[in-house]
């Protein structure tokens, strides 16, 4: 399963050898495999009708058909193909010329490796932007999913979780990473499998949380070793990279990656090679990279722990999960399979969920999303006893988890109390009167959901609010 970067080669136009083999030499170094040289100015055309191209580096003076020629072709029959032009020639107007025709950069001879380097990495990063683009409108204007049951394991219905569905069918058989964010709890993994549900070749799935790894534990688990590679390492393992062979590699929390890690990983990326711990030989790898984080990338690249070049690479095809308070309308669905999950497990009849039931869960911001829900229901089946659900249970679960929420905001800022960043604060009946307001439009007018929102009694409740008039 040959993994070449970009999908599309990278076309380089020039009459001098030496200037072919220069700027290949400059692009397989920073990981780019996929290359194509042309000598001939006269071989452009053909080439570019036979095969898709990700850009062209055009030289403008060329025998047989001068460069500016080529661009004007390439501008008429192959608008959206990004062009960089090359010249030895410092002239404004060609330049100027050049850029109205279509080209997407101007370079001069001799071009510094930074900014070759630098005009590539844009080019690239656009387009792979718009074939996400094409890939997901084309998958948007079809009729429901192809691939159902690779989504099955997936509970839900909500229309923002079936928009991905559709992206990740559309690039199931691309064989470019895959970076997955989303918040704690939102199913990460369970989109990883997905993929490789969708993945067409018949290697393993092999996941692994590298959070925690130090450089030495992450070679070993990743890679291998030979035997006598350290101490107690009697006879050779296998790492996980062999064992995904023709599948897919799953590697959970990347954000947390050692800086020594991050490069191996790059380079696994990059050339498809690894090294096991203890020998000099290389081992070609075979697998699919799918990656997960909780964790800003952005923000590390800017503080210095995370690479960019490693992000831009991972990112190929990006995969955000919406937490789960953005997709309320799962709260039913996945109400009742957990419900009956946990029914099972314990040896239990399922309880009813009642409407009141759904109501409170509604009222609730999931701070660890799905895999929160889950817990708060499989701990109110062990304890309840009747046959309809428990709001009593329900409630204190969630009361308890509200109190731990803020307990550790408190603890990470001092400063997150709603009324800390006031210069005066409302009097004590206003304040309160606000509070029950907000109570009751979160569990939509009803007092009983309102009132264990607010730690107090129904009957509290009813008397406030004739208090206040409401």
């Amino acid at each position: 399963m040959k993994n070449l970067f970009p999908a599309n080669p990278i076309l380089i136009v020039d009459d001098e050898k030496s200037i072919l083999n220069s700027m290949e030499f400059t692009f397989r170094s920073d990981g780019y495999t996929n290359i194509v040289c042309l000598q001939q100015s006269k071989l452009v055309m053909d080439y570019l009708n036979a095969h898709s191209v990700e850009v062209v580096f055009l030289d403008i003076t060329m025998p047989v058909i001068s460069g500016d020629k080529i661009l004007k072709e390439i501008t008429v029959h192959f608008p959206g193909l990004p062009v960089v032009v090359i010249t030895g020639l410092n002239d404004v107007k060609m330049a100027v010329e050049c850029m109205k025709m279509g080209a997407v950069d101007y370079l001069l001879k001799p071009v510094e490796r930074s900014r070759l380097l630098s005009s590539l990495a844009k080019v690239v990063e656009v387009s792979g932007l718009r074939r996400q683009y094409s890939l997901l409108k084309e998958h948007m204007l079809s009729l429901g999913l192809k691939n159902q049951e690779a989504f099955s394991h997936i509970i839900t219905r909500n229309k923002q979780m079936h928009t991905l569905f559709k992206y990740m069918e559309a690039i199931g058989r691309s064989l470019e990473p895959v970076l997955i964010t989303g918040e704690t709890g939102t199913g990460k993994e369970l989109f990883a499998r997905a993929i490789y549900n969708l993945n067409p070749y018949p290697g393993k799935y092999v996941s692994v949380n590298v959070a925690g790894l130090d450089d030495t534990m992450f070679t070993d688990t990743l890679f291998g070793h030979v035997g006598g590679a350290f101490t107690g390492a009697g006879n050779p393992r296998a790492g996980l990279v062999e064992k995904a062979a023709n599948g897919v590699l799953f590697l959970d929390e990347i954000g947390d990656l050692s800086a020594a890690s991050q490069v191996k990983i790059l380079r696994l990326i990059h050339e498809k090679e690894y090294y096991p711990l203890g020998t000099d030989v290389l081992r070609k790898a075979d697998c699919r990279i799918v990656v997960a984080t909780n964790a800003d990338l952005m923000t590390k690249i800017e503080e210095g722990t995370f690479r960019k070049d490693l992000f831009y690479r991972l990112s190929v095809h990006t995969i955000q999960i919406p937490p789960f308070r953005e997709r309320r309308d799962d709260i039913p669905v996945l109400t009742d399979y957990f419900l009956e999950e946990a029914a099972n497990n314990l040896q239990k009849k399922k309880p009813t969920p009642s409407r009141e039931l759904y109501n409170l869960l509604n009222t609730y911001s999931f701070p660890g999303n799905v895999r929160e829900l889950r817990a708060i229901l499989i701990n109110a089946v062990s304890q309840h006893e009747s046959k309809v659900m428990s709001m009593e249970v329900v409630s204190s679960i969630i009361n308890r988890n509200v109190k731990e929420n803020v307990v550790l905001e408190m603890k990470n800022d001092p400063y997150s109390n709603v009324f800390a960043g006031l210069d005066d604060l409302p009097p004590i009946r206003e304040a309160e009167e606000q509070l029950i307001l907000e109570a009751l439009r979160r569990s939509e007018g009803i007092q009983s959901i309102a009132a264990r929102m607010l730690g107090i009694t129904r009957q509290t409740l009813s008397k406030k609010l004739r208090q206040y008039g409401q």
